[in-house]
C-alpha cells in the first residue's frame, strides 16, 4: 500500500496525523514544525484519486453503492498502513471523516492506539428527531445533487465556508488543490458514505482514552454533535477516559485557522503542556474550554447515563 506515508520527527512517541474529506496531509503544515519536535508523526494521504466503476444512471448507483468506500474499508486501510510502518500505542489524531475510522480501527486493532483525539468528528451528519447532526435531508440531497452535476463550482463555494474567516490565503489554496485533484466520481461516492452514514453504534465500542475537539462556529460538526458522542462513548463504560474541548473559532479546520489553540490542546493531551511557551508562542491551551456535559445532549437516556468529565486530559505516552 502507498498513501504517500512518510515519518518525520523525533522522539518515544508516536502521532498519526489523518486528514479528512477532500484534504491531504498538507492540512497539518502549520502544527507539524511543533509536534515533531517532540514526537514521531506519521502522516499520510488517503486516497481519493482512484475511480469506481462507471457510476452513471442507475447502473452507475449500483456501483457507487458497492464501489467498497466505507468507514470500515478505511479503517482496514489504516490499520494496514500502521502495521506497515510498524507503528502501536500511538496518538491518533483523525479531523473529520478521519475521527470515526479511527475509531472504528481502534476497536479492531486496540494494541495500535493509546488514545483519540478526535478532531471536529461526526458519527452522523443527518438531523432526525432525536439527534441533531447538523444537516436536514433535504439539505444533504442538494449537496449531493451538486457534487454530482458541478463538483468543482460546488468545491469552490464549500472550500472558503468550511475553512471559514481568518485563514492563511495560501492555506485556502492548498485545501482548494488537495480538493479539485479529486476524481469527481470518488469525490460523490464519498460524500454519500459520509453524510448519508450513520456510526452512532460504533461509539458504543470505543475503549481508547478520547478527546473531542469542537469548534464553536463548525457549521459541518457543531459542539452539539461533540456533546452526543461524549456522553454516548461514557455511557457504554467501555472508555477508560473521555473529555470534549471546544475552541472559540468558526469553520472546519481548526488546524488551518486556530492552530496555536489545537496545539495547545494536543500538548495537554501529550503532556506537553508546557511545549508552546518553550517555543517562544504563547499559550493558547487556556483559549480551549472544556466542555461541560449539556441538558440538550441528544435523547437516548445518554445525558443522564454518563458520568461527569473530571481532571485533565491526559494520555498515558
Amino acid at each position: 500500500m502507498y498513501l504517500n506515508q512518510k515519518i518525520v520527527g523525533h522522539g518515544k512517541r508516536t502521532l498519526v496525523l489523518a486528514h479528512g474529506y477532500g484534504g491531504s496531509q498538507a492540512i497539518w503544515d502549520m502544527v507539524l514544525p511543533h509536534l515533531s519536535r517532540r514526537n514521531k508523526v506519521l502522516l499520510f494521504d488517503w486516497d481519493f484519486s482512484s475511480a469506481p466503476d462507471d457510476v452513471s444512471g442507475e447502473e452507475g448507483a449500483a456501483a457507487e453503492h458497492n464501489s467498497g468506500f466505507t468507514f470500515s474499508r478505511f479503517a482496514d486501510e489504516l490499520v494496514a498502513l500502521m502495521d506497515e510502518m510498524k507503528v502501536s500505542g500511538a496518538v491518533y489524531v483523525g479531523h473529520s471523516m478521519a475521527g470515526m475510522v479511527g475509531c472504528i480501527a481502534s476497536i479492531k486493532r486496540p494494541d495500535l492506539f493509546s488514545h483519540l483525539v478526535l478532531v471536529g468528528a461526526s458519527p452522523r451528519y443527518m438531523n432526525s428527531e432525536d439527534y441533531e447532526g447538523g444537516f436536514d435531508k433535504s439539505d444533504i440531497e442538494a449537496m449531493l445533487a451538486s457534487i454530482s452535476s458541478d463538483f468543482r463550482g460546488w468545491a469552490e463555494g464549500f472550500v472558503p465556508l468550511a475553512i471559514g474567516s481568518g485563514a492563511d490565503p495560501s492555506a485556502v489554496e492548498r485545501l482548494s488543490r488537495s480538493f479539485f485533484a479529486m476524481d469527481p466520481r470518488v469525490a460523490h461516492a464519498l460524500a454519500r458514505m459520509i453524510f448519508l452514514g450513520d456510526q452512532r453504534a460504533v461509539l458504543d465500542d470505543v475503549a481508547a482514552p478520547c478527546t473531542l475537539v469542537h469548534v464553536s462556529g463548525d457549521f459541518a460538526a457543531p459542539p452539539c454533535v461533540g456533546r452526543y458522542m461524549l456522553a454516548r462513548i461514557l455511557a457504554a463504560r467501555r472508555c477508560a477516559a473521555a473529555a470534549m474541548v471546544t475552541i472559540d473559532s468558526v469553520g472546519h479546520f481548526p488546524q488551518l485557522v486556530a492552530p496555536g489553540e489545537l496545539l495547545g490542546i494536543l500538548d495537554l493531551v501529550l503532556g506537553d503542556d508546557d511545549a508552546v511557551a518553550d517555543d517562544g508562542e504563547d499559550d493558547t491551551a487556556a483559549l480551549a474550554e472544556e466542555e461541560e456535559m449539556s441538558d440538550d445532549v441528544p435523547s437516548g437516556g445518554l445525558a443522564e447515563a454518563a458520568p461527569e468529565v473530571h481532571g485533565d486530559i491526559d494520555v498515558a505516552s
